[in-house]
């Protein structure tokens, strides 16, 4: 509903947007609510209080790539309601604003004229940690005819903690109205009380001291007051915006939000989004449009409905800021499992829907990783796991930090980084952000050569599944790594090295099915006879065009999964019948026609049409019951676009807006 980064993110967990109050991902209580008075009496459209308002009927939910509609009815009138974030990736300016425009409309559903009045409204604890916190609210002229009650913090706590399960401790929620809305606002713990009472919000704020009790803090309200409602709808909106001030802290430098880069306040801020309005509804709308009909015509209806859930999800899981001289820095959030901060085996699997639609964000997203890894601190062979836990990026925390070597990813890692400098390479045109970084970029390449093969006793990036000795899909993604290499050796004028890797990825790549064969299938681990993988790494030797491998490797596989598959889709392995959704997305682009594509993808969108676990898009689940084992709100999920990148036309089409 309102997702925007790690922190600013608002979800509702039920059907019907007035069974619970909405939440953070994390699952705690974030409320939002809403309110319609129809003729006298007054209905609940969101949120579970007061529980005397009767709820709307609701008789839509749908989800866009920017949009999240709802329709009501209730009185004779029908409501519709919408929140808008303009996640927008080829405009940065946009997309990094944290401002989401809620939008209803209301209009006669019986023919009648009706009186109708509208309340909206954001608990302050949208501003804490936890409810019990204190928070004061107050209220802002913005200027240029904008008005806003806000909410923060009694005792800010900037930058001061790091972790997975928390939200904010600093900055401001704001409630906030165009020029000439036709509204009024209020902070009061009984705002929501006194609307549905009597039609009206209270006459005063309650600017007492701070409170800590969840009851008592501030709603941050908004109410438009009886207005006469026919055929012809009338449509007002408001805004919710959350400026953190800082955002991340990169080895000891306090960074600002992108928004904020060139001087931009909250005022600002506020001013430039009303201002806009109209623009970006036009703008939403044709984007959303546009890219739902190539997102079916990539890879059919049930397809898109899985990419167009993943879309504003993945790129929540992010925040981008500035560095000191307006760099863009896009840095991830490990959501729902240790709150890592540029994790390099979560940027690699979401990578394919930042080079689809901007590989900007995607180069944003490797620079701290590479510039941590140029240090003199990171004294490793291989490439980092991570560069911190969010919102703290001081160096990596996971497995043996900087300090042993033990529980790294060495091949995982490595592998990643240089696929992924060789795609936006190839998404670019150019290979001038590997030639900054060749040095370290030629320091993982020859670990790979040296260790990719065979991989030693290691993690990878399914590390919930343990360490794993000669894991065959990890010697792919080596493999697929020197081609890459190799294919940016070429780019930046090394043709000796180019051809030195080239043809040690060739010699490798010739090998790996002789030692992975195991009958109809390839084995999980080259030493494990009777055991199978998703080989989904396999998906970058023809999106790169490295042709490494020979594709009867692919068509074997495929066939074999085919088999292998449950009602809700297909195991990650052969250890348990669980499953990871993004990498089901990505052995599904192994296939070479539509139905069997389908056959794979398909189990996803029941999965998530009938899964009991009412969660943020959860991509680690059983296959045979479709209950999330674990991970939710997670960035990796932009990895369900790497079937547009496997269509040239199709990524061509986008990285180029």
């Amino acid at each position: 509903m309102v997702v925007h980064d790690p922190y600013f993110s608002v979800w509702s967990a039920s059907d019907a947007l007035t069974d619970e109050n909405t939440r953070h991902w994390t699952g705690s209580e974030q409320p939002l609510s809403g309110l319609a008075r129809i003729d006298g009496k007054t209905f609940r459209f969101m949120g579970n209080g007061p529980r005397e308002a009767a709820p709307m009927k609701q008789s839509k939910g749908e989800v866009t790539p920017t949009r999240t509609h709802y329709d009501f009815e209730a009185g004779g009138v029908k409501l519709c309601l919408q929140f808008v974030t303009p996640a927008l990736p080829h405009d940065l300016e946009v997309m990094s604003r944290p401002v989401t425009y809620i939008v209803w409309e209301a209009s006669a559903a019986d023919g009648r004229e009706h009186q109708v009045s509208v309340y909206l409204d954001a608990s302050a604890v949208l501003a804490a940690n936890v409810a019990e916190q204190k928070t004061v609210w107050s209220r802002v002229k913005a200027g240029g005819g904008v008005t806003a009650v806000r909410a923060g913090m009694e005792r800010p706590e900037m930058l001061a903690r790091s972790g997975d399960n928390l939200r904010i401790e600093w900055g401001h929620v704001y409630m906030a109205l165009p020029p000439s809305s036709g509204a009024e606002l209020a902070a009061h713990p009984r705002a929501r009380m006194e609307f549905a009472r009597t039609g009206k919000l209270p006459e005063s704020d309650e600017l007492e001291p701070p409170v800590r009790a969840a009851r008592e803090q501030a709603q941050l309200a908004a109410a438009w007051g009886e207005q006469t409602v026919g055929k012809a709808p009338v449509t007002r909106w408001a805004m919710l915006a959350y400026d953190d001030y800082y955002s991340i802290q990169y080895f000891q430098r306090n960074l600002r939000p992108y928004w904020r880069r060139n001087g931009m306040g909250a005022s600002d801020l506020l001013q430039t989004a009303a201002r806009e309005f109209t623009d970006l509804m036009a703008r939403c709308r044709k984007f959303d449009e546009e890219f739902t009909a190539d997102l079916v015509k990539a890879g059919g209806p049930k397809y898109a409905e899985i990419a167009v859930l993943a879309f504003r999800q993945a790129l929540a899981a992010h925040k981008l800021a500035a560095d000191l001289d307006g760099t863009p820095l896009y840095f991830s959030k490990e959501n729902f499992s240790n709150g890592c901060i540029a994790t390099v085996d979560v940027t690699y699997p979401s990578a394919p829907l930042f080079l689809l639609l901007n590989p900007k964000l995607l180069e944003a997203m490797l620079r701290p990783i590479v510039d941590y890894a140029s240090l003199p601190r990171w004294r490793f062979p291989f490439a980092p796991h991570d560069v911190g836990q969010y919102p703290l990026a001081n160096g990596q925390v996971y497995g043996g930090g900087e300090r042993t070597e033990e529980n790294q990813m060495p091949v995982e890692e490595s592998g990643n980084m240089l696929i992924l400098a060789g795609a936006l390479a190839q998404s670019q045109g150019n290979a001038d952000f590997a030639k900054k970084y060749w040095p370290v970029l030629g320091k993982w390449a020859a670990y790979l050569r040296e260790k990719g093969m065979d991989p030693e006793n290691q993690l990878s990036t399914d590390d919930f599944a343990g360490h794993l000795a000669h894991n065959t899909n990890l010697s792919i993604k080596a493999i697929v790594a020197l081609g890459a290499y190799a294919q940016l050796a070429e780019k930046v004028g090394d043709a000796k090295t180019a051809a030195e890797y080239r043809s040690a990825a060739q010699e490798m790549a010739r090998r790996w099915p002789e030692m992975a064969k195991d009958g109809d299938h390839y084995k999980l681990a080259f030493d494990k006879a009777g055991t199978w993988s998703q080989k989904y790494n396999l998906a970058w030797d023809r999106i790169l065009g490295l042709n490494l491998f020979d594709p009867s490797i692919a068509k074997t596989e495929v066939a074999y999964y085919l088999k292998k598959q449950n009602r809700y889709g297909l195991p990650l392995d052969n250890r348990e019948t669980y499953t990871k959704l993004d990498w089901i997305i990505w052995t599904a682009t192994l296939t070479d026609n539509r139905r069997d594509f389908e056959a794979l993808v398909d189990p996803v969108w029941h999965f998530l049409n009938e899964s009991p676990s009412r969660v943020p898009m959860t991509d680690w689940y059983w296959t045979v019951d479709g209950k999330q084992r674990g991970f939710q709100a997670r960035s990796v999920v932009g990895g369900v676009m790497i079937p547009m990148l496997a269509q040239p036309e199709m990524w061509r089409k986008w990285r180029v807006r």
